[in-house]
């Protein structure tokens, strides 16, 4: 992974003392809160309901054990004992006192970590699979092009102010294991004929009040040429940004109003004009970060047995472990789902126990997910069971990645000034009344998820099954939708009918899987059985 140098190093400590020096300000009334508020929020801090909630940035998803022992110590010193995993990749912490969030982002810089890009109208936190670098599906790693992009684009002017937040992807695979077509901007790395790698490009995608599915603008574009192309992105959509409407700004609304032709062409005529700046990553800069990611020391000659008889361990084996690219080795997902407990969140006890795994069996090394999960990549298979008995001990142990039980959701009414309803309790009566293993494992691979608004923080719309919260005169309703994905067949999920309450949308999901259970093929997974049997169906088992 990438380490910072010395330049690296003092821009953060920099900032760290110019919001210090805000904060002050701010508390001793030379700032209100109209004009401490763009200068908290370029630090990732956000006014919540009950205090301020630090949104933290793990680019890439990407972390060491080092990190991730700072990030336990500051939820020990700095919130209530834990932090929440997000949809980006990043960790939030939602108790924290405005006069302390200075010295909290202190210890962030003395372990390479820090806040920026993770709130405001800005690029965000970039994002990818968190199998990269590890799985045998994949071009290349395409994390040194998401280091290049972050460090290229976090203090550039022009991406200052931007209209809107703007989302970022970047993936090697055939298989889309980050949510490419949900974002502004995305990459996926191919190679053409000739041999050359390159990036396919997509533009316009996104959630919250107005989705859309981001459309192919370049079949393949030089990698030498990413850093123009971006640019250009960029400065079409700041030219004709809706400033004046909210609702407007996001680029995938210029998209879809100027239409993916018109989008193209302008770009296209932009590009041209970027690329006679010559401002494009050398390969010697490439070839620097690329440097970081350089595969680990894998051992040779180690057997791919493993010894299943302990059923316990051979039903995480199968639901948690992944193939990895090295003979003898495996990805190990850690699961942040248990029964009853809240999508994502993690103790800071919890927190030193992977950190100590990652340590001892990963390479020093572990992914956080966009669905709020964890991963450690590199792990021999003779050290799975070992890896296995510590995550029991800890907590940490459950086999449900992708099923019923793995439920994505934001942290709704409990937490979130914008939320109509409450989302966590939902993902926990959900789990609940789905809590029998051999039932999830019946049902197979059934993606929930769950946003207390409209701004779909937990992905309702790629849901297989999505549920949105509303303010339905005063009280609390959901939204059931179905049919979504945000894998390589990316799907907006559509709305099933009426709302219903707390308790009346666990049921309405449940006569959902029944139906699904009812008319599915063979081994078909449930959005696949939607694909094909359409909404009606379900509606009907649904609604009656």
């Amino acid at each position: 992974m990438y380490k910072y140098d010395r330049y690296d190093q003092q821009m953060v400590d920099t900032r760290v003392e110019e919001f210090r020096d805000q904060t002050r300000r701010r508390l001793e009334g030379k700032l209100d809160d109209d004009q401490f508020k763009p200068l908290r929020l370029k630090n990732g801090l956000y006014l919540q309901l009950h205090a301020y909630m630090l949104r933290v940035a793990i680019p890439y998803g990407t972390l060491d054990s080092r990190q991730m022992r700072a990030l336990a110590e500051i939820a020990r010193k700095y919130d209530r004992g834990y932090g929440h995993f997000t949809t980006r990749q990043n960790i939030q912490y939602n108790w924290i006192k405005l006069a302390e969030a200075p010295d909290l982002l202190a210890d962030l810089a003395k372990v390479e970590m820090h806040a920026i890009q993770t709130s405001g109208e800005s690029i965000r936190n970039i994002s990818s699979d968190q199998y990269a670098g590890a799985t045998a599906d994949e071009l290349i790693d395409p994390r040194p092009w998401c280091e290049m992009l972050r460090q290229m684009t976090t203090f550039m002017p022009e991406f200052s102010y931007l209209p809107r937040k703007f989302k970022i992807a970047v993936i090697a695979s055939k298989e889309d294991r980050a949510a490419l077509r949900w974002h502004d901007f995305a990459l996926r790395i191919v190679q053409d004929v000739a041999g050359e790698i390159g990036f396919e490009v997509y533009a316009g995608g996104g959630m919250g009040r107005t989705p859309f599915i981001a459309y192919r603008i370049r079949e393949f574009l030089p990698t030498s040429q990413i850093f123009s192309y971006l640019q250009a992105v960029l400065r079409v959509w700041n030219r004709h940004a809706r400033r004046d409407n909210i609702h407007k700004q996001r680029m995938k609304i210029l998209v879809h109003d100027l239409g993916r032709e018109e989008f193209t062409r302008q770009v296209e005529e932009a590009f041209q004009h970027f690329l006679s700046l010559g401002e494009d990553f050398p390969q010697a800069e490439y070839d620097r970060v690329a440097a970081y990611f350089a595969p680990p020391a894998f051992e040779t000659g180690l057997s791919d047995d493993l010894d299943l008889s302990d059923p316990g361990f051979a039903a995480w084996v199968k639901q948690q472990v992944v193939a990895h690219k090295a003979p003898g080795y495996a990805i190990a997902n850690i699961s942040l789902k248990p029964v009853g407990g809240i999508p994502g969140d993690i103790s800071a006890e919890q927190m030193d126990v992977v950190a100590d795994l990652a340590g001892r069996f990963s390479f020093d090394e572990m992914r956080a997910t966009h669905a709020q999960n964890l991963v450690l990549p590199h792990v021999r298979k003779a050290d799975l069971h070992a890896v296995w008995q510590a995550l029991v001990a800890a907590g940490l142990a459950d086999a449900n990645l992708d099923l019923v039980s793995d439920i994505i959701a934001c942290p709704g009414l409990d937490y979130c000034s914008l939320a109509n309803a409450r989302s966590i309790p939902v993902a926990q009566k959900i789990a609940t009344r789905f809590a029998d293993p051999a039932r999830q494992a019946d049902i197979g691979e059934l993606k929930i998820k769950i946003s207390g608004c409209i701004n779909a923080c937990g992905h309702h719309h790629a849901g297989n099954i999505g549920i949105l919260g509303v303010d339905r005169k005063g009280s609390e309703s959901y939204q059931l939708l179905l049919g979504g994905s945000g894998d390589e067949e990316t799907t907006q999920a559509r709305i099933a009918g009426p709302g219903f309450d707390e308790d009346g949308i666990v049921d309405a999901v449940e006569r959902a899987v029944e139906y699904y259970r009812n008319v599915r093929a063979p081994k078909e997974r449930f959005i696949d059985t939607y694909r094909r049997v359409g909404m009606d169906g379900f509606k009907q088992a649904i609604y009656g």
